[in-house]
């Protein structure tokens, strides 16, 4: 079996993770999106919510699965047999820091890291820009699934 993990914040979830998420899907036969937990960061969605709205969004695709971790990467791929890391890049910029990463991941377990070029539309999109933008009162309602635009914009009401 073919497994590969997608890592991130997804805080939220945009259509730009969701590409690359169904795009990952058709190539492997196994999928697990994880949430990475880093404890220096305050999100504004907890990582259990994250998980939720992930869940809903990729339930059209039966062989993606979601998970959380704290801790290295390469040690959440050893214990669940997981051969490949699947990261999503938008930029020349995203590349520089990935293909480190993906080195040092290799030199310590021997897995393997593929990146997949966003699609043009979603190159300029990330979690934090779509933030920013609702929390001024910006439509990223065609950069969310509903569900999470929903979610979103509740959060942003009921912390304003």
């Amino acid at each position: 079996m073919r497994r590969a993990v997608c890592p991130g914040s997804y805080d939220p979830p945009t259509n730009g993770h969701l590409d690359i998420l169904e795009r990952a899907a058709f190539l492997f036969d196994e999928v697990v999106v994880a949430v990475l937990v880093n404890k220096s960061k305050k999100g504004l969605f907890a990582v259990e919510e994250r998980m939720e709205l992930l869940t809903e969004a990729v339930s059209h695709l039966p062989n993606v699965r979601i998970d959380s971790w704290h801790g290295l990467l390469v040690e959440y791929c050893s214990q669940n047999d997981i051969q490949a890391i699947v990261k999503g890049l938008r930029a020349v910029s995203d590349f520089d820091y990935e293909l480190q990463m993906a080195q040092m991941n290799q030199q310590l377990t021997g897995v393997e890291t593929l990146f997949m070029p966003t699609k043009p539309e979603n190159s300029f999109l990330s979690s934090s820009l779509v933030k920013e933008v609702a929390t001024y009162g910006g439509d990223v309602r065609h950069l969310l699934s509903e569900p999470v635009h929903r979610r979103l914009m509740a959060r942003l009401a009921r912390d304003a």
